[in-house]
């Protein structure tokens, strides 16, 4: 699957890297913040992209003496740093916005409509090659919300042109800049937030620690108390524990420790743990 992310983002990158210094110069020549500001969102996408690209690319390499975990942690690195650079872009926007609300200034609603229109179907196309090239990892998700981004962008000022054209209320550009901007921070936030559990080594949403020793306790024969638990998320979807195991009198310890290990692996997804023993008294 990393192959196929690494595919689809390198597309979409391409795509939006073509359009976006013409977006720029567009937006300039108009006068439209609204167009320019969706440019500048262009360029952090095209970098967030090549960097999505580049940590897949770096996750499909086997661990070494140096990482010996692998590079699995990467991609969420990356959408942790892509979820950054998308909240500073919006307050970007929405300072710019404030000042052109303060002071209006002239907008070509002509220019301005021919090139968001061009910057929409670049998005949406971008959007779909995301969508069905991706898996729904945290770094797609953060790739496909700064595409998404974009395309809410290009509807906004394709929206601005219409409005200037027929009314000539120039205002309604920087307002709609704004409005766009608070559209994807939510989830932004919601992406730093995923990321940022996964980097501090939280544990998975998934998996409820006290049920997890419940069901331990009942289903694994020999096992007497199971304490010292502690899991957190190499990467989506990869967990890791460690636990301490006090193995029931009589029993065979390492008929004990496989049964737990092949518990924590099929019922709830745990692959890699480390488990201390102890022999009850």
């Amino acid at each position: 699957m990393t192959a196929r992310n690494a595919r689809a983002v390198a597309w979409a990158g391409l795509l939006i890297a073509g359009f976006m210094f013409a977006e720029l110069v567009g937006g300039w020549l108009a006068g439209s913040l609204a167009l320019m500001a969706d440019a500048v969102h262009m360029i952090t996408d095209a970098a967030s992209l090549g960097l999505a690209w580049w940590a897949f690319r770096q996750a499909s390499k086997p661990a070494d003496d140096r990482l010996t975990y692998g590079r699995d942690r990467l991609p969420v690195l990356i959408a942790f740093a892509n979820s950054i650079f998308l909240l500073v872009v919006t307050a970007w926007i929405c300072v710019e916005a404030f000042g052109r609300f303060i002071e209006p200034e002239t907008v070509l609603a002509g220019p301005m409509f021919v090139i968001a229109v061009l910057g929409l179907l670049v998005n949406i196309a971008a959007f779909f090659i995301l969508q069905r090239g991706g898996d729904g990892s945290l770094n797609m998700r953060s790739a496909i919300l700064h595409v998404l981004g974009d395309l809410l962008g290009s509807v906004a000022a394709i929206a601005a042109a219409i409005v200037i054209y027929f009314t000539g209320w120039y205002p309604i550009d920087p307002i709609l800049s704004v409005f766009v901007a608070l559209l994807i921070v939510r989830s932004a936030v919601a992406v730093l937030r995923q990321s940022a559990h996964i980097l501090l080594e939280g544990a998975p949403d998934s998996i409820d620690r006290t049920a997890l020793k419940n069901d331990l306790l009942t289903e694994v024969p020999g096992l007497s108390d199971l304490y010292h638990i502690h899991l957190w998320s190499l990467s989506e979807g990869k967990v890791n524990a460690t636990m301490h195991a006090e193995i029931t009198a009589g029993e065979d310890p390492e008929a004990v420790l496989r049964s737990l290990r092949d518990r924590l692996e099929h019922e709830h997804g745990i692959g890699h743990v480390t488990i201390e023993i102890t022999m009850s008294p």
